[in-house]
């Protein structure tokens, strides 16, 4: 049965704010193929029909599928005509792997479409909202916007850096420490921080470590099937002084990708894994790459080093820091972050609308980074 929207409340407002309640479900729709759209966006649509009832939804699933446009005007079918698309990015105006939705939502017959957010990807950016105007399609577009840009802040950043949304996770004690001074470190963590790991990863399109994590911890890197594909795994190193076997280097689970720099290529790779041969060994080169692979966001699980020249580079918009109520204690335990090259307390990297929630007995901060240029870009700090 077609659902509709309280009459009464829909007639009190006028302008955006009267699409808000479709355009939240929309969203919600978006959000349920969370990490699995790259390189395209997370997008969802409702239908309205002529009088204002719930007629078709959809949401793009995965890359080369039906965006969320048709599916929901696949699904309202002929009771479309006359009524009202809310969606939560721009319809696109070009040919892609589909056709553009544009012009599916002008043969459907809508007279109204509602935009949360303007699409920045070049080919389209206005060029879809100025299509629906010139058939003659009203167009209303900022509603919500706000949460359609948090949203997709990966595919944004992305299409207007040319790199992935870094996100930087570590797990430390309470005094700070991501091992003991021998360099045991599992785990930290309770099992209810390690689970939420796993769908952190399956948010993502890849995970990164550097060649010291391998040697030390040989990681997995796996959502533990949260995710199907698993993220691509990569490990970056600039020396290839690698272990001849590794959990990373079975790819039955998940891709891996090697990324290296020159001069190493004379090295033996060991088997199994993807290689790359970067212009440096640095993190900025590697998530330029990673962009042109159709990455949107990535995780950054690595050493204090690689950690380090990451956010010097500005490679890492995001950080997710799990906090274990344990003290290990020793002077030369390791931390999360390298050296950053601070000499006063006015140079240092001030992190901003934190956030707090509990894992278990664990704690997770999460916040945003601001933005750093790629400051130290051209010392390696990959192994």
């Amino acid at each position: 049965m077609a659902r509709r929207a309280n009459p009464a409340a829909e007639l009190m407002q006028t302008g955006p704010n009267r699409w808000t309640f479709w355009m939240r479900r929309a969203l919600q729709l978006a959000a349920l193929a969370d990490g699995q759209t790259s390189p395209n966006p997370l997008v969802g649509a409702v239908v309205l029909d002529v009088q204002g009832a719930l007629v078709g939804e959809g949401f793009h699933a995965k890359a080369g599928e039906a965006h969320a446009e048709v599916g929901a005007l696949a699904q309202a079918g002929t009771r479309a005509k006359g009524g009202t698309i809310i969606v939560t990015l721009e319809p696109c105006c070009h040919q892609g792997r589909t056709p553009p939705c544009t012009e599916a939502v002008i043969q459907a017959g809508i007279q109204r479409v509602v935009i949360a957010l303007k699409d920045p990807d070049p080919r389209v950016a206005g060029g879809g909202i100025q299509r629906l105007r010139d058939a003659g399609l009203e167009v209303i577009t900022g509603v919500l916007q706000a949460e359609a840009a948090q949203q997709n802040r990966a595919f944004v950043h992305r299409v207007q850096t040319g790199r992935p949304w870094g996100l930087l996770k570590w797990a430390m004690s309470l005094d700070g420490r991501t091992a003991l001074p021998n360099g045991e470190s599992q785990w930290i963590s309770a099992p209810p921080a390690r689970a939420w790991v796993h769908q952190l990863r399956a948010g993502c399109d890849a995970v990164i470590v550097g060649g010291g994590t391998v040697r030390a911890d040989n990681p997995l890197l796996t959502s533990r099937g949260a995710r199907s594909p698993e993220p691509l795994r990569v490990v970056l190193s600039r020396s290839l002084d690698l272990p001849a076997q590794a959990q990373l280097w079975d790819t039955s689970l998940a891709v891996t990708l090697l990324a290296y720099g020159p001069g190493s290529a004379d090295r033996t790779l060991p088997e199994g894994p993807e290689a790359l041969e970067l212009l440096a060994s640095e993190p900025l080169d590697l998530l330029q790459a990673l962009a042109q692979r159709g990455c949107n966001r990535v995780l950054w699980e690595c050493g204090p080093a690689l950690a380090a020249a990451a956010l010097q580079q500005g490679c890492v918009q995001e950080l997710a820091v799990v906090i274990a109520p344990k003290l290990l204690g020793g002077e030369l335990a390791r931390t999360p972050l390298g050296d950053l090259g601070f000499s006063a307390m006015d140079q240092v990297i001030p992190v901003s609308r934190l956030s707090a929630e509990r894992l278990g007995r664990d704690v997770l901060l999460r916040s945003l980074m601001p933005a750093l240029g790629p400051a130290a870009h051209g010392v390696s700090q990959s192994d």
